[in-house]
């Protein structure tokens, strides 16, 4: 089941990386597991919302009858929000996935007045003993493709599409600069914002204003696949954002970062079945395979491929953190010390941009 209104949504960096809160799980009612999910975005849009729901699908196929799922799709934040997540949870779901950093207020509100049901947020940071939050490390992402790009930029220059300027985002520009920089010192990142999730015809724009002044690469952290396709026509490069994006630019696209979180839906769901599931907050990664990168694209050099395949690999082994000292911001204040690593606290706070970025 399906309804439609408007949407956006706006991540933010959860602060924990897991803390039980609550009360174990109550057991339920004989018959089906019923469960809802809460969209800003189009379940088409090859992006953000687009894997949420592969998730959906993917746990309704993992319980079978066992469970029956239901969405909605473009939802924008506010009372609208508020209102799709209550009638959701008063038309009998059990649970309610909110998928969005907009809804927070929204779900927050609709969970302390209804205790019975439970809820899930991504990628907030307020918790009840029936609301729990859950985020992924998509700054590890970015440190893998920014390797990439240090290697493959031939001017130096990089374009980056932002949606607004909010902690998630501002981590992964970061994130991308300080591992492109430490191949390509050089290097530098302007970010054009856009101000919205989900806007094919401004992130085409954005793309081609990009490539205009100089960049051969560009980077996104919207959900359309719209700078990709920009990337191609011009014979440039890009990366993909949260899906595999590669059939729309199958020669330009260098890789992606795929959010994939069909592990987490199948693991809460089966603890509302048997009555486990406790409040808290989780925030996942490469290591946990909820952050995942799309296999290099033709364009991807072998020397390029090995070094992002080593980072990827030490960040798994927790033998590197992308945000590992010393890290200055623009303004010389230093953040993080030789050898020191940056706080998830620090890092669900972060306002501030490292020299070479242009935001």
């Amino acid at each position: 089941m399906s309804w439609t209104m408007d949407r956006r949504r706006a991540l933010g960096a959860s602060v924990a990386t897991v803390a039980g809160l609550a009360l174990p799980g109550r057991a339920r009612a004989e018959g089906p597991l019923k469960a809802g999910w809460v969209y800003v975005g189009p379940v088409g849009d090859y992006g953000y919302s687009y894997q949420h729901d592969q998730g959906r699908l993917a746990a309704q196929s993992h319980f079978g009858d066992k469970i029956q799922t239901s969405f909605v799709e473009n939802v924008s934040e506010g009372p609208d929000a508020e209102r799709v997540i209550r009638q959701l949870a008063t038309t009998g779901n059990d649970i309610v996935f909110a998928t969005s950093f907009g809804f927070m207020n929204g779900v927050e509100k609709v969970a302390r007045s209804l205790p019975a049901k439970k809820f899930e947020h991504a990628t907030g940071y307020k918790r009840l003993a029936n609301l729990a939050t859950y985020d992924a490390r998509f700054y590890e992402g970015r440190a893998v493709i920014g390797t990439i790009a240090g290697h493959l930029t031939k001017t130096k220059k990089i374009g980056y599409i932002g949606s607004f300027p909010i902690p998630e985002v501002v981590q992964g520009i970061n994130s991308f600069t300080l591992a492109m920089q430490k191949v390509n010192p050089e290097a530098t990142v302007s970010v054009i914002w856009v101000n919205s999730w989900y806007d094919p015809g401004k992130e085409a724009d954005a793309a081609k204003a990009h490539f205009d002044q100089g960049a051969d690469i560009i980077v996104q952290h919207t959900d359309s696949p719209a700078a990709l396709q920009v990337a191609e026509q011009r014979g440039l490069m890009g990366f993909g954002q949260s899906s595999d994006m590669r059939k729309f630019a199958p020669n330009c696209q260098l890789s992606a970062i795929v959010d994939n979180w069909s592990a987490y839906y199948i693991r809460r769901l089966g603890q509302v079945m048997d009555g486990s599931w406790t409040s808290g907050a989780v925030w996942m990664g490469l290591d946990t395979g909820n952050v995942e990168i799309a296999p290099y694209g033709p364009k991807v050099t072998p020397e390029a491929a090995s070094a992002a395949d080593q980072i990827k690999g030490a960040i798994i082994a927790k033998k590197l953190h992308p945000f590992t000292g010393p890290i200055v911001d623009q303004k010389g204040t230093q953040h993080a010390a030789a050898g020191e690593t940056l706080s998830d606290e620090a890092l669900s706070k972060m306002d501030w941009y490292v020299p070479g970025v242009h935001a």
